[in-house]
């Protein structure tokens, strides 16, 4: 819990808003460890106090309030953006959701700021700071739905919240051809007979994923393996050290720290002893958009796309 704590507090003057994204996750994961569970259940939520049957398009609600990044995406894709009045300090994409962007944290949200804004349903995803009950409190209802751990789990989320919204037919139609682009991409790609080995970044500081998190299953998907899965500690998003990694000399590097960190290929290379790494020689260290790799909605098919140009290079580099 101490090192949860450090890390959770860790402010950077270039990206704060991802250092509590990650503080978050480790806090949260570490809590449940402590409590005997070793991954986060994605289903264990606030009961929402949202409608869970399909909504006709007079009844559904038409003042919606995202404070999820991930479902700020999917409410856009399903065709809810015209009921989206306001979304929080995160939710940068698609381009449309600029024109209702707030300094409402999803972190820390102010109630009364909410409140001011008169919705009449807003949309959490992990609530950390119990928002649902206060928000049920005053008399405004939510929807809650926290990361999911599985590609399927988070099919579910986006049929779910069309239900909701009053776009269900919308919402089947964007699983569907997510699930039939998916299965195209992991389809197109031989996977070699020795699994390959790869170490996702979270953060310059070493932060990662075991295969027990949802990102580490989209790269099960490719049968690859995870370097972290061998520390075999209290968190799934454990932070390792710059000799392990090294130790462990990964086939693939996956940098989802571009946008916060500023982590290139280059940089990599230039850390003390990492030169010499398979991934760095070979030229196989992938840069990812920390958006698309942290979202878990529409885009998973750009996120599950570059894992496989991933591996596909990995490949062709082996001859």
């Amino acid at each position: 819990m101490e090192e949860a704590s450090m890390k959770a507090n860790l402010v950077s003057a270039r990206k704060p808003a991802r250092r509590v994204l990650i503080g978050s996750f480790i806090a949260l994961t570490s809590l449940l460890a402590a409590c005997g569970n070793d991954k986060i259940d994605s289903r264990a939520s606030v009961e929402t106090e949202a409608p869970m049957s399909n909504e006709t398009a007079t009844d559904a609600p038409q003042r919606i309030i995202s404070l999820s990044p991930t479902h700020t995406e999917i409410l856009y894709a399903i065709g809810a953006g015209d009921q989206v009045i306001a979304v929080d300090s995160m939710s940068n994409y698609p381009a449309e959701s600029a024109a209702v962007l707030t300094e409402i944290s999803a972190y820390e949200p102010n109630v009364e700021a909410i409140s001011a804004l008169e919705p009449d349903l807003v949309v959490i995803g992990d609530d950390f700071s119990g928002l649902a009950e206060r928000l049920t409190a005053i008399g405004i209802k939510s929807w809650v739905s926290p990361a999911p751990l599985t590609l399927d789990e988070a099919y579910q989320q986006i049929d779910d919240l069309g239900q909701v919204v009053g776009h269900a037919d919308e919402a089947m139609s964007v699983t569907q051809k997510m699930k039939d682009d998916i299965t195209g991409i992991v389809s197109g790609i031989e996977a070699p007979a020795t699994p390959v080995s790869y170490y996702h970044e979270l953060d310059d500081t070493y932060y990662t994923v075991t295969s027990n998190t949802f990102i580490g299953s989209i790269y099960e998907l490719f049968g690859m393996r995870n370097i972290a899965d061998v520390t075999e500690g209290d968190t799934d998003y454990p932070q390792l050290s710059a000799e392990f990694i090294v130790s462990q000399d990964p086939n693939l590097i996956f940098l989802a720290d571009v946008n916060c960190c500023g982590a290139t290929a280059e940089k990599v290379a230039a850390r003390p002893g990492w030169s010499g790494l398979a991934a760095v020689v070979s030229g196989n260290v992938v840069s990812l958009d920390d958006d698309i790799a942290s979202r878990w909605g529409p885009r998973l098919v750009d996120y599950v796309q570059l894992v496989a140009d991933g591996l596909s290079a990995f490949v062709k580099s082996q001859g």
